[in-house]
């Protein structure tokens, strides 16, 4: 069992940064697909971005403004997102799982096993 913690979220203006992190508790994150994603009121939930051994991926709407990295030592994920636009505007959450596949459709929710209980971005124009 994984439990993930998301924060860091908050209110901005267009334009404006936030860095979400989400701190887990469980395994070793060797081997592991790690996902960022976002859900919309009345939209699907979809990722934004992912990383799997070093390798990250980004969702075409946010590549070049938002960055995942990884902190192993504190099992800690970053998103830093930057030039924020009201479309960025959703609950984010972190998700992790061990199957490989998973990475080849990192974009696709149901390919994760655990997910944390999301925090609001809301950004304003």
């Amino acid at each position: 069992q994984v439990q993930l913690v998301e924060s860091g979220g908050g209110s901005v203006q267009t334009g404006g940064s936030l860095r979400l992190s989400c701190a887990a508790d469980g395994p070793s994150w060797q081997k592991t697909v790690i996902g960022w994603f976002r859900q919309a009121p009345g939209k699907e939930r979809r990722g934004v971005a992912a990383t799997y051994n070093g390798t990250p991926r980004y969702d075409a709407a946010v590549r070049g403004r938002f960055t995942i990295s990884l902190d192993p030592a504190k099992r800690t994920v970053f998103l830093e997102m930057n030039s924020l636009i009201p479309e960025d505007t959703a609950v984010y959450y972190c998700a992790v799982d061990s199957r490989d596949s998973t990475w080849y459709a990192w974009y696709r929710p149901e390919g994760y096993q655990f997910w944390g209980q999301g925090t609001q971005v809301t950004v304003s124009s």
